[in-house]
């Protein structure tokens, strides 16, 4: 379709120029003006002469929008008196025929999607396209029989402007004699209508993966029209909750069409739009957006608002009666979709360090919270690296009777490691800087992985008795006794050593 994603007068949200028409009736105290301005035509063409109607010809047929209160707008009820450049409306009911009757369904959603689409548009060939369109839809020569059982005349000359049927063949011949532009319009908007009218519909379609905060992730927004196809260059406000719309990309080229530039431009500005809470952007050619939202909080979600054809049209009747009625406030609602998540929740890991032989808690362990590879920092929940002072991963030191110590606020899930960087006292001996102690395991939403590490205590000295002899002591560094080769040699040494002290004695006394 290749509309602008600056917003028109049908297009904008609620606060737009639809509702500043119908806020701005319901403001007003409903009285007749004092004096009335002289109808002020908007965009389109002037058919003349005008279809003949109660014994005279009109000089003109105005085909197009007029200015009301500022603002442009069509009007319905073919032949009635056109609206001042004042004049003052209030909320109507349901667009119905020119004769009371309820429209079709399908034209009351073609009324609804041109007044979207080309509500404010600046092109007089479409303006007067879509108010021939408006009144062939609602004030056309019915077919069949009246009450009376006779048919109906609605085109019949001699009716008056509140009876006589509006003639869409002699219309047409006239806009085409006069800018074929029109003519042309008035089948390419019948054809846009027929394709792309509501009801819309709207999807957010959140990522499939675990969510962690921090990580941005990709979110999708549809809009579709009736026959369930991808509306495309559709303005969308995007508003984030517990999360930033930290990058976004559109495509603002219809199917078939060339983007406006200005447009492309405009959207390619928004789009690179860094953490975000709302932004506006369009849908692409395939009637979708495409942003990474980052969680900031527990439960991110993602609210889509756009205006969408209405399924009914609606009017504003004026105050004075007798003069046509506005049908620029009926042409949108405000359609929404929205998606949510929940962010994992945080884990903890509990590491306790023991003594290998007792089981027993050993305070004083230094260890490092590193990923499963050993040497990368683990992630706390904000995705941030867990880090010490150094840079290097965060170290913790066991403590109390029970050598405990807990980590929390850990992503998840993520597999992680403690690392032994220092043994404590009495435990160095057994301690390998080069293959440090160490235990590994998978950290899971909402729960603490208990690790255990364990130190080899360092080695008692031990005493050997050897007769009456001096002692010799023995100490292990890693081994937890000594070997029996060890302790004979040691004896051997020790007989060795009484028998050199017997001779000894023996050639003392000799002398």
């Amino acid at each position: 379709m290749g509309w602008s994603t600056r917003p028109r007068a049908g297009m904008r949200a609620i606060t737009g120029l639809v509702a500043t028409c119908l806020l701005g009736a319901l403001s007003v105290t409903i009285a007749t003006p004092a004096a009335h301005a002289d109808p002020q035509q908007g965009i389109g063409f002037a058919i003349k002469p005008g279809q003949d109607m109660s014994s005279h010809t009109p000089t003109q047929n105005w085909l197009g929008s007029y200015l009301v209160n500022g603002h442009q707008v069509f009007c319905v009820s073919f032949q009635l008196t056109a609206p001042d450049s004042g004049e003052v409306y209030k909320p109507g009911d349901e667009l119905k025929t020119k004769w009371g009757t309820p429209l079709e369904k399908d034209k009351a959603a073609n009324i609804s999607y041109l007044l979207l689409r080309y509500g404010d548009t600046k092109k007089p060939e479409e303006a007067a396209a879509l108010a021939h369109l408006l009144h062939s839809w609602t004030s056309a020569p019915r077919a069949g029989n009246g009450p009376d059982g006779k048919p109906y005349d609605d085109l019949n000359k001699t009716l008056g402007p509140d009876k006589i049927g509006y003639d869409v063949d002699f219309h047409l011949t006239s806009l085409k004699a006069q800018d074929a532009s029109a003519a042309t319009a008035v089948d390419r908007l019948t054809k846009d209508a027929v394709a792309n009218r509501g009801p819309w519909t709207s999807a957010v379609t959140p990522p499939k993966a675990d969510q962690n905060l921090g990580t941005p992730a990709a979110w999708t927004f549809t809009v579709k029209n009736a026959a369930g196809k991808g509306m495309a260059d559709v303005p969308v406000k995007l508003t984030a909750t517990d999360g930033t719309i930290a990058a976004a990309k559109a495509d603002t080229k219809a199917a078939g069409q060339a983007a406006d530039p200005a447009s492309a431009k405009k959207t390619d500005t928004t789009a690179k739009a860094e953490g975000k809470k709302e932004v506006t952007l369009t849908t692409g050619a395939d009637g979708t957006i495409k942003v990474d939202l980052t969680p900031t909080g527990d439960a991110p979600k993602l609210v889509g608002s756009l205006s969408a054809p209405a399924d009914k049209p609606y009017v504003q009747f004026p105050v004075r009666t007798g003069i046509q009625n506005v049908v620029s406030t009926g042409g949108e609602k405000a359609l929404t979709a929205q998606g949510a998540v929940k962010v994992n929740k945080p884990g903890k890991v509990q590491v306790t360090k023991t003594d290998a032989k007792t089981g027993k808690g050993i305070a004083g362990a230094v260890l490092r919270v590193t990923a499963e590879d050993k040497t990368k920092p683990a992630l706390s929940q904000d995705g941030k690296p867990l880090n010490g002072a150094d840079g290097q991963p965060a170290v913790v030191t066991t403590a109390g009777e029970t050598g405990v110590v807990t980590v929390e606020n850990l992503r998840t899930p993520q597999k992680i490691c403690v690392v032994e960087v220092n043994a404590p006292p009495g435990y160095t001996n057994a301690f390998d800087p080069k293959n440090p102690p160490s235990a590994c395991g998978e950290v899971k939403p909402g729960e603490t992985l208990a690790l255990t590490v364990s130190n080899t205590p360092n080695e008692v000295p031990r005493t050997i008795p050897a007769g009456g002899t001096p002692t010799v002591m023995a100490q292990g560094v890693v081994e937890t006794s000594v070997s029996t080769p060890g302790l004979l040699g040691l004896g051997v040494l020790a007989l060795l050593g009484s028998a050199l002290v017997g001779a000894a004695a023996r050639r003392s006394s000799r002398r």
